[in-house]
């Protein structure tokens, strides 16, 4: 390589942004990489193990629609959107991305269908959303899965949570 193309290498290297350099997974990657958007780019810590399915959900950010049923959403022209891939083998951290229709405010879901059976486990499967505040044994509130979306891409740390005894879902390792 001459010393000009390495020149532009380097360039190029230090001018993509870092979702690009790892591993970013899902259908909607290329919404996440290359200035693409708007979309939310979702870093997920804390996995209990590298078994099952990873999946991110859309949808509208009010109460009446959070968590509803995602065929009732698409009959009714709702947001709603799942991004789902196999549990990622090996170490390091799994980043997905999904696409939002466009700039605003929706709300997150994040879940570890650990059995892979596509059905919230609540013995065992893992949950969490972008506010990270512990789950506990309640269904979530709305303001703990908001995010707002810009043009580009929204990045976000989702770190997972687990049945942990009777005091309901927290991270596998507390901080």
């Amino acid at each position: 390589m001459t010393a000009t193309g390495l020149a532009a290498a380097t360039m190029m290297a230090v001018a993509v942004p870092q979702a690009a350099t790892a591993q970013v997974l899902g259908s909607d990657a290329a919404a996440c990489t290359g200035g693409g958007g708007p979309a939310i780019l979702a870093r997920i810590e804390g996995l209990k193990d590298r078994k099952g399915n990873l999946k991110l959900e859309l949808y509208p950010a009010n109460e009446e629609d959070f968590l509803a049923d995602d065929g009732v959403l698409i009959r009714a022209g709702k947001t709603f959107r799942r991004v789902q891939v196999p549990t990622p083998a090996g170490g390091g951290t799994p980043m997905m991305c999904i696409r939002v229709p466009h700039p605003g405010r929706y709300a997150l879901l994040f879940t570890h269908d650990r059995d892979g059976k596509n059905k919230f486990n609540f013995w065992s499967d893992g949950a969490g959303f972008p506010a990270n505040t512990k789950l506990g044994r309640r269904k979530p509130p709305l303001a703990s899965a908001l995010i707002d979306v810009p043009s580009g891409v929204a990045n976000v740390t989702i770190r997972a949570q687990y049945l942990r005894g009777l005091g309901g879902f927290g991270p596998v390792d507390p901080d």
